[in-house]
């Protein structure tokens, strides 16, 4: 198989693979043939009603024609030949040259009309032989002998015509088919677009951003699959919002005990146990205020977008960490200002932050604007990095990459969860991926059109 034609077969996979494809092609080739069977209908009762007449008419003037050459000297009628000639037919003072053949539907009704006709007129049939048929070089010929009162012979010779498609025939069918095509495109359209819109609903559904509901107008099935949309969205927005509160409660209610036991473990003696004990109300405390800063990262949404100096934010933020004797170091200018959430935007990069400082001892925050409408914060590190099968996982609540960044080493697994949560209150997307040369790179891509 040639490139052109593996080009062929994916470009027609492509069409049929789509139900936008497949319903334009079976409606443009089903109205086609239907269009293509009418005309071919139109074309053939046409045909058979000008040849019935283009036969009658034939018949009256060829018996005209014998009748003049009958009453026309024998030396005067060569001078007569051009003027009795038609377009298609003309007549030749000898008999007929070519090879015999059967008759044929056509010739039959041609040597039917003109021996009646001539027969009208003269008053006897002068037919006489038996229509034949020979090639030349403009198509087919039929030759057949007549007979004057006198007994010369005289040659009929009719080049059969052909049915021709004129320019304009050929230009009206071309605007028909455009227009079948174009009708085909829109009714397709019509009927598949609200399927597209539902299923880019579905593949863009994230519950973290402000979205529009899907509009449940068009025929009643597409409306009603756009209402259960609708209502499913808005049941797992409930379950999710339920699931933060109870998370929020808890890990607010739990603030207290451990208030209390705190204070017990104070007054007890020094010794390992008492040591323990605060070890494990101290890892207790960090996972209760991760636990709140979980569900208040949900409510990041309520904050009003504004134009910020990101520059400003990031450069206090790295000189924050400098402040606390961390290696971490800022690279790049943000274009002032940019639509943004700032309070957002500052917790999740203090998160990652957070990250690269606990577990690589340092970071570098770059800013990179690739694209007009895009920024890029990336946060870099020289950590042990996070297995490629775990990118993903990681950004789950709670989830623990035990080989180097468990509890015990610090964090609850909700760190890049907390991240992923006010990402989406940016209407931004957080990639995290393995740098070639050791170490973990957190990318936070702001959209200007998002926040617009």
């Amino acid at each position: 198989m040639t490139e052109h034609q593996r080009g062929q077969v994916v470009w027609w996979r492509s069409i049929w693979g789509s139900l936008f494809g497949r319903l334009g092609v079976i409606l443009f080739c089903g109205l086609a043939a239907a269009h293509a069977l009418t005309l071919f209908w139109v074309f053939f009762e046409r045909g058979q009603l000008g040849r019935s007449m283009m036969l009658s008419y034939m018949g009256r003037d060829i018996a005209a024609s014998v009748a003049i050459l009958d009453r026309v000297p024998p030396a005067e009628r060569a001078a007569w030949l051009p003027r009795i000639e038609r377009q298609d037919y003309r007549y030749i003072l000898a008999a007929p040259t070519s090879v015999q053949t059967p008759a044929q539907h056509e010739e039959s009704d041609l040597a039917r009309v003109v021996r009646q006709s001539v027969t009208a007129v003269v008053g006897v049939s002068r037919v006489g032989s038996q229509a034949s048929v020979q090639a030349h070089k403009s198509g087919e010929r039929i030759e057949m002998g007549l007979l004057l009162e006198d007994g010369s012979p005289v040659t009929l010779q009719w080049d059969r015509p052909h049915m021709r498609i004129s320019t304009a025939t050929a230009s009206f069918l071309s605007l028909q088919l455009l227009m079948l095509g174009l009708v085909t495109w829109l009714a397709v359209r019509a009927a598949v677009r609200p399927l597209k819109r539902l299923a880019d609903a579905a593949d863009g559904l994230d519950l973290n951003r402000s979205a529009p509901a899907l509009s449940e107008t068009g025929p009643a099935e597409v409306a009603r699959a756009a209402h259960a949309f609708n209502a499913m969205r808005a049941r797992i927005a409930d379950h999710l919002a339920e699931r933060l509160r109870i998370l929020a409660a808890v890990s607010h209610d739990l603030q207290t005990p451990i208030t209390r036991m705190r204070l017990r473990v104070e007054m007890l003696d020094s010794g390992p146990v008492r040591d323990k004990l605060q070890s494990d109300l101290t890892d207790l405390q960090a996972l209760v205020e991760d636990g709140v800063a979980y569900a208040r990262s949900a409510q990041a949404n309520s904050e009003t977008p504004r134009a910020a100096d990101i520059n400003a934010l990031l450069d206090a933020l790295v000189c924050d960490y400098v402040d606390a004797g961390h290696a971490v170091h800022l690279a790049g200018v943000a274009p002032v200002p940019w639509q943004v959430r700032p309070l957002a935007l500052k917790r999740l990069v203090t998160n990652l932050l957070d990250n690269a400082v606990k577990f690589a001892g340092g970071a570098e925050l770059v800013i990179e604007q690739l694209q007009p409408d895009t920024l890029d914060i990336v946060v870099c590190d020289n950590g042990p990095g996070i297995a490629e099968a775990e990118l993903q996982a990681v950004m789950q609540p709670f989830y623990r990459v035990e080989s180097s960044r468990n509890r015990e080493s610090g964090g609850a697994g909700l760190g890049l969860a907390i991240a992923q949560e006010l990402a989406g209150a940016l209407d931004a997307s957080l990639s995290l991926s393995n740098r070639p040369s050791g170490g973990l790179e957190a990318r936070l891509r702001l959209s200007r059109v998002g926040m617009g």
